[in-house]
């Protein structure tokens, strides 16, 4: 096994041929969720190379028919419904500050909601008012939207859709059929592994340690994460004193075309930074919330992809309606006119992909 083995089993495992929406998010298992836009949505851009003919803020506006979920994996993303078992019910030790400031509040959002039906957070706000809290980020959030997120962690709300983006929040029905602790934390290393193989031995343990509830205390998690990877279902190589893993059904991959892709800063071949580290040989960084003074690559830079190599970056903008995007590079541009070629379709790609679909008549 070799580098190079390696980023053609990463991109032919996860830039599968585009299909229908619920498709894309059942084949990559997870598609996490961030609230910035530059030029859209990190679940936008990850899913437009993954769906056929994929506009910005198509999940939105589909999600209700999909059979999908929002909810904490390792991070917030969406999911197919049934993987809800996987992550409920959570064994939950921790007290939030939010709940300890404010000891009545959730019970009482809980009754609103089951009384009023799906419920936007402005609703919350006329009804118990807008206190300040501290949320998880060290800033200020109102304690009735801080509420809803824990509520819908433990188990107690779900996401019953968006409205322009912000979270409408239902009663969550109770899983039918729940499977024990153990069940569920390997279900939930075995996703993990499929959404990001080949994968590091310790970017699994980090992710496992991320998507921990209090089921298990540390020295337990190890002991199954050690058991998980020791089984036939679970492939290994160790490249360069790493050792990789990724699911043993994975069928070998297939030739790479000439293509230039852009990604999302979470995209599934972008986010465990030591991975994207040894197999591309430098270090991206989501510079958002680095000082301007101290970026390298831009407010918010998409990693540039060509054949199986990430060799740069983009930063996409709008200016008076036109798409200006800007592109660095690790060395130098490849020379030639299959470089030149991709990158262009790539930029059309994405100049369709944000272009606001018509409204039907």
């Amino acid at each position: 096994m070799t580098l190079a083995e390696l980023r053609r089993r990463a991109c032919s495992r996860t830039l599968f041929a585009p299909r229908d929406l619920a498709g894309a998010v059942a084949k990559l298992g997870f598609v996490q969720i961030d609230p910035l836009r530059a030029p859209a949505r990190a679940q936008d851009l990850i899913l437009r190379h993954r769906v056929e003919g994929y506009r910005a803020g198509d999940l939105d506006r589909a999600y209700r028919g999909l059979g999908l979920v929002e909810d904490f994996l390792h991070v917030h993303g969406v999911l197919p419904a049934a993987s809800r078992r996987l992550l409920h019910p959570r064994a939950v030790e921790r007290t939030w500050h939010v709940e300890r400031e404010h000891p009545e509040l959730a019970q009482r959002i809980v009754d609103f909601i089951a009384r009023n039906g799906p419920t936007h957070p402005k609703a919350l706000h006329a009804a118990f008012g807008r206190h300040a809290v501290v949320n998880g980020w060290g800033g200020r959030s109102v304690a009735t939207t801080r509420l809803l997120e824990v509520l819908h962690y433990r188990g107690n709300l779900h996401v019953s859709h968006r409205a322009d983006g912000i979270k409408v929040y239902a009663i969550a029905t109770p899983i039918a059929r729940p499977l024990g602790p153990r069940a569920r934390a390997v279900g939930v290393l075995d996703l993990l592994l499929r959404l990001y193989a080949p994968l590091p031995v310790a970017s699994l343990r980090e992710l496992a340690r991320m998507a921990a509830d209090a089921s298990f205390d540390a020295a337990q998690r190890e002991r199954l994460i050690e058991s998980f990877v020791r089984r036939d279902a679970v492939a290994r190589a160790r490249v360069d004193g790493v050792e990789y893993l990724w699911p043993a059904d994975d069928p070998d991959p297939g030739p790479l075309g000439d293509d230039v892709r852009l990604l999302a800063p979470f995209d599934p071949l972008v986010w465990d930074r030591r991975r994207f580290a040894h197999l591309h040989g430098w270090d991206y960084r989501f510079e958002a919330y680095t000082p301007a003074s101290r970026r390298r690559f831009g407010y918010y830079a998409l990693p540039l992809l060509w054949r199986d190599r990430v060799i740069g970056w983009a930063n996409v903008a709008r200016r008076s309606g036109e798409l200006e995007i800007r592109t660095g590079f690790t060395a130098h541009a490849p020379r030639g006119r299959p470089f030149a070629r991709a990158l262009g379709a790539e930029i059309q790609r994405l100049e369709t992909f944000l272009a606001v679909p018509a409204q039907a008549p």
